[in-house]
């Protein structure tokens, strides 16, 4: 394939954007490849700004979770665009939303909208800390909760991918009271509470991890989270903004019947629009202003087009088999990309999840970061480049997690699959150059 308005365009954006995007991972700087800028999409295709037409397995991070251009969220977008764009006061539309995700997700008895997946997080931290009177918080490292200043250590997605330990600008105070410690590993946790757990307002965690590659809970992992955090007056927060909708209707917390304290939303939640959410019972919710003290507030919170988009998109989500016909077909992928690769004679290992899988060039099953950093990113970048040129888009990262949405037929599977068999080997002769 050839990207010449691609890297036109790109030219153009490092004059006026830094690094030329607007966000880093879609530099392709991982991959060794330049951003391919793209024009449309349509069900699971996008086409780049040449023309060419790619399978898409990015999603939009995941929030297309019914694909591009879908006819329900269409239509919603449409109609609302007759009334106007945004009001800036309250709507009907946000209370019909913040209902169907209170009906939905068992933790949850009150939400409050947002526009973003970090401000979920960074207002979330501020009420535990208000809640619990304490101000430490223990995160996981590789799980990514946005960019929120006390949340950029030892995170997952884009901060992994480029190397960047925790960022510049960031104060230490800021990061002094994050405490890190290894997914998975609940003696890590224990040990810690039983220190300082006086001091410790709250764990969060992306139950199902997704910024380090797709990474599954280990059995009793969260239920074990639940029970120390209980024991010691510390409050759960899930970072559902991947799961949310995506794992199941009732997100991670339905899956694996477990009840944190309070959650986090975006992606799936607003249709393919700017939308984030947290949520959780009453009691704690009835902090936040203007019921309670805790102050926090956003211009577009409750955006009609965004939280139309994402009624419409949740509503269909309700249909009978909807979540397992995702999950089966993307099961077919991931059994397609074992074989595909193993026929190659490429070390590998796929994991997969519902819609959501991950392929590591590495032999092992990934468990945590240490276990995600062995994988041969050098290898993915080649295996990217490969599928690239065959007109299927991955994430442009060996830490970013894969997506399938409704819109995925067998068709846009099979095709993946011959795709991936070819990149395979690709894949294997550069081995061999490289061995």
């Amino acid at each position: 394939m050839a990207f010449p308005q691609s890297s036109r365009w790109f030219q153009e954006a490092q004059r006026v954007i830094p690094g030329g995007v607007n966000s880093p991972v879609r530099a392709l700087k991982a991959v060794a490849a330049e951003p391919v800028f793209m024009a449309r999409g349509d069900g699971p295709y996008l086409w780049d700004e040449d023309g060419n037409r790619y399978i898409d397995y990015v999603m939009s991070w995941g929030a297309l979770i019914l694909g591009h251009r879908a006819p329900a969220v269409m239509a919603a977008l449409t109609e609302t665009l007759a009334d106007g764009t945004g009001f800036g006061t309250a709507t009907r539309w946000e209370v019909e939303l913040a209902q169907l995700v209170v009906e939905a997700l068992p933790a949850v008895e009150q939400v409050r909208l947002v526009s973003s997946g970090t401000e979920a997080t960074m207002s979330v931290l501020r009420l535990a800390r208000a809640h619990t009177g304490r101000d430490g918080i223990v995160k996981f490292a590789g799980c990514y909760h946005g960019h929120a200043d006390s949340l950029l250590a030892a995170a997952g997605s884009g901060v992994l991918t480029h190397g960047i330990p925790g960022t510049p600008g960031v104060p230490a105070a800021a990061a002094r009271d994050t405490y890190v410690l290894p997914y998975n590993d609940l003696d890590a946790v224990e040990q810690l509470f039983r220190e300082r757990g006086d001091s410790l307002a709250a764990v969060i965690v992306e139950p199902v991890a997704g910024n380090m590659g797709l990474v599954p809970p280990k059995p009793g992992f969260l239920a074990g989270l639940r029970d120390i955090t209980r024991r010691h007056g510390a409050l759960l927060i899930f970072d559902e903004v991947i799961t949310g909708f995506r794992v199941g209707w009732s997100g991670a917390q339905g899956l694996y019947g477990i009840r944190p304290d309070l959650t986090c939303l975006g992606k799936v939640l607003g249709g393919g629009l700017p939308v984030g959410a947290y949520g959780g019972p009453a009691e704690i919710m009835g902090k936040i202003a203007p019921a309670g003290p805790v102050y926090q507030a956003g211009t577009l919170a409750g955006n009609p087009l965004a939280v139309r988009a994402g009624l419409a998109a949740l509503n269909q989500l309700r249909a009978p088999g909807f979540y397992d016909n995702l999950a089966g077909a993307a099961a077919r992928l991931a059994e397609g990309l074992r074989s595909a690769l193993a026929d190659a004679g490429v070390p590998h290992h796929v994991q997969q999840m519902g819609s959501m899988l991950t392929v590591f060039f590495t032999q092992e099953p990934v468990g945590n970061l240490a276990d995600a950093q062995k994988a041969d990113t050098e290898a993915y970048g080649v295996f990217f480049r490969a599928m690239l040129a065959r007109g299927v888009y991955l994430p442009p990262s060996q830490f970013e997690a894969m997506f399938v949405s409704a819109a995925h037929d067998e068709a846009a599977i099979q095709a993946t699959i011959a795709a991936a068999a070819q990149a395979a080997g690709d894949l294997r002769r550069w081995g061999e150059n490289r061995g």
